[in-house]
């Protein structure tokens, strides 16, 4: 069975974000999938002190939240991300959870590199983000971050929804295209990965 995480990233429990994110989970559970939905504001995770506690065997050497959803992101075979954005970047609970990764690029590019371990993103990521304002580069500066985040997963970021003009909880509401989009792409999402995985044993 495909196993999916996502990861509610907004403040709000309601959220436009999370909206989307809920039915973009119903999709992929159409389609089979096994789907764990986390909600960071219900986490305890510190920032990264950058302590480089994590240059023996990159682990975090925080002990918190973040170690079981550090585990659940590397077991998943895809990873669906609902944030907003706030100054052009998404949720402090979001990039917390980002910045802790940083143990996951010391194991990916000085542990695991040392070993000359070849890695291919066989995984996908599904980015949903909304924004209040209509700028034309309001997703600029968070798409590179996401990039460089499921780098370290081994993840291609597969697909990225996002709908600018929308602020107040229940915005969403008025753009029932946009949930539907939302559920497609969790749909088309499940499917790319059980394709991907059946690849992937043909070549085995």
């Amino acid at each position: 069975m495909v196993k999916i995480l996502a990861i509610h990233g907004s403040p709000r429990r309601k959220g436009n974000t999370s909206m989307l994110l809920r039915e973009a989970v119903r999709g992929a559970r159409g389609e089979g999938a096994d789907v764990e939905e986390v909600v960071l504001r219900d986490l305890k995770i510190s920032p990264c002190l950058e302590i480089y506690g994590c240059r023996k065997a990159g682990r975090c050497a925080i002990q918190d939240d973040f170690q079981p959803l550090y585990d659940q992101l590397l077991a998943c075979r895809g990873l669906m991300l609902a944030s907003p954005i706030f100054f052009y970047s998404v949720s402090a609970h979001t990039k917390s959870m980002i910045d802790r990764c940083q143990s996951l690029w010391v194991k990916k590019y000085w542990i695991d590199e040392s070993k000359m371990v070849l890695r291919e993103p066989r995984r996908r990521g599904l980015f949903i983000s909304v924004g209040a304002t209509r700028g034309p580069r309001l997703f600029d500066g968070t798409l590179l971050t996401l990039r460089y985040f499921f780098d370290v997963l081994d993840m291609e970021l597969w697909k990225s929804l996002l709908y600018r003009g929308l602020d107040f909880e229940g915005d969403i509401l008025k753009h029932p295209e946009y949930l539907e989009e939302a559920v497609q792409a969790g749909r088309d999402l499940a499917r790319a990965i059980r394709q991907s995985e059946q690849e992937a044993g043909t070549t085995q």
